[in-house]
């Protein structure tokens, strides 16, 4: 060894006091000078030096953030809310690759056929069954830290869905952009997305977070097959009445939801 951690910097070690990267420089090279370890050894409180080592560990352990924390962190999302949206289960690249497949081969499908009905039948799927998977014991991983969190079980529904639906909304958006020879019309998803969501949500605060969603997700898929089976023109979801009953259901929906708040606590998200 050619340089030794100097005596004050080692009663402060054994003290618990010093900061990194004093600290990491400091238990990397006592691990390896016996010289050192003895005058630790004279100096130090055995309570306090055990204290350190359990610090330093759990430091060392702390998970690293990743880009997306970082960046929402730097937006001004207090960190624990940034956990957990990063938490949110189809967020996680599986998720959003099959995603992104699904909405390629409809999309190819649709150029090929001319039929953008199949689109706009599935588009509004997606995000209802995002945020369907988003909570709840059976599909979240992370059901049990988040039900004993000190969180409203509102307020974290409600983040969950904001990250499960910016990303398949996202998705969609793109998707639908790959449609341009259709204009506004591949966008007619947009409010039957937003209806369906808040409804299986609504439903979901009585029926469970797979039983209603899946109701509301079954009714729609009903109905597409009802106006794939009677072709005359577009569909009427999709026209200029149909989007305005979608945008009323979606108001109503969000409204009860918003009253039955307090039985997400009751059942933990």
């Amino acid at each position: 060894m050619t340089w030794h951690v100097a005596e004050e910097e080692l009663r402060a070690y054994a003290r618990g006091e010093l900061a990194p990267p004093l600290l990491w420089s400091a238990d990397t090279h006592v691990g390896a000078c016996a010289e050192c370890r003895a005058v630790l050894a004279a100096v130090g409180d055995p309570a306090a030096l055990d204290a350190g080592w359990d610090r330093l560990d759990a430091e060392l352990d702390a998970p690293r953030p990743g880009r997306g924390e970082r960046l929402l962190t730097r937006l001004g999302v207090a960190e624990h809310t940034v956990r957990l949206l990063t938490a949110t289960p189809v967020l996680r690249r599986s998720w959003l690759a099959s995603v992104a497949f699904v909405l390629a081969v409809t999309v190819t499908v649709v150029h090929l056929v001319d039929a953008p009905a199949l689109f706009l039948a599935l588009a509004p799927l997606l995000p209802l069954a995002a945020v369907a998977l988003s909570y709840g014991p059976a599909l979240d991983p992370t059901y049990e830290i988040a039900a004993v969190a000190p969180t409203h079980g509102f307020r974290l529904l409600m983040i969950r869905t904001v990250a499960a639906l910016t990303a398949s909304l996202g998705f969609n958006c793109l998707a639908a952009l790959a449609l341009p020879g259709y204009g506004l019309l591949a966008f007619g998803w947009l409010l039957p997305a937003l209806a369906l969501t808040a409804a299986g949500l609504a439903l979901s605060a009585r029926l469970g977070p797979l039983l209603g969603p899946g109701l509301v997700g079954g009714a729609w898929t009903l109905l597409m097959a009802v106006a794939a089976r009677h072709p005359a023109g577009t569909p009427f979801a999709f026209t200029a009445a149909g989007q305005s009953v979608a945008a009323a259901l979606a108001a109503l929906a969000t409204f009860l939801l918003h009253r039955a708040r307090d039985r997400f606590d009751a059942q933990p998200y």
